[in-house]
């Protein structure tokens, strides 16, 4: 028996998430089909950030545990023949036994979020990728509403009603807000996120752009600890999981 850990990229658009349920196909339930069928062995992987329906993956992280005498590192290109255009497979490796993508000492997890800024018209070229913002947003303002997050706090004000841990303490370490063109890319990196945490967050600044929340407004929120979700929470085709670093 040995324990395989891969890097995963999707476009979430066609799936309902990464965790397997009941109402939609999910990338888990794909790479768990995929994979037994190519192994010849029921498996069923675990990943590290279970991402929500529509949101997209550059670098999430799974492992599986399998007898095959195909090498860790083979597996990658023989399973990517066989995934859908919009999964791949970019790295495969063994890993110890008891390695785990979730628990682990030192772990960073970078998302970024994609606002397309025009005030003329949708590119339907953006569309699964980006959230679109016809009014004109004030960089200057985000950046300084931003700047409240960085650090460790109790971030229950930026989570989901439904988040099932006691524990909403976060540590965030960089929050940059950088425009070229039309887009806007909220970039953000922490040691771990709450349930929707990233899509509230920029739909907080995203308010904090058009004039609706001064740049203090984000302090008083954070600091109110009440959830603040309904309203708040962006889209999801603007997310996307960039990476995960193991230090």
């Amino acid at each position: 028996m040995k324990r395989v850990k891969l890097i995963v990229a999707y476009d979430g658009t066609n799936y309902c998430g990464w965790q397997v349920q009941p109402n939609g196909i999910t990338i888990e339930q794909v790479l768990n089909e995929n994979l037994s069928k190519l192994l010849g062995e029921e498996i069923t992987v675990t990943g590290a950030s279970r991402t929500d329906s529509g949101v997209h993956s550059m670098g999430n992280v799974a492992i599986f545990d399998t007898e095959t005498r195909m090498p860790a590192d083979k597996i990658s290109f023989a399973l990517n023949q066989r995934l859908p255009a919009d999964i791949v497979v970019q790295d495969s490796c063994e890993v110890p036994p008891d390695w785990h993508p979730r628990y682990q000492d030192n772990i960073s997890k970078t998302y970024e979020y994609h606002i397309y800024n025009c005030t003329r018209c949708r590119n339907p070229l953006k569309t699964r990728y980006c959230t679109f913002v016809s009014f004109p947003l004030d960089i200057g303002a985000m950046r300084e509403g931003a700047k409240y997050l960085i650090g460790a706090h109790d971030f229950v004000s930026f989570c989901n009603i439904r988040t099932n841990t006691q524990d909403t303490v976060r540590t965030v370490y960089d929050l940059t807000i950088e425009k070229k063109d039309d887009e806007i890319v909220l970039r953000i990196t922490g040691n771990g996120f709450l349930y929707n945490m990233v899509r509230i967050i920029a739909g907080v600044l995203i308010r904090v752009g058009r004039g609706f929340y001064t740049p203090e407004k984000v302090k008083e929120i954070l600091e109110a600890k009440v959830h603040t979700s309904e309203g708040a929470t962006a889209l999801p085709n603007g997310l996307v999981l960039v990476k995960i670093d193991y230090k």
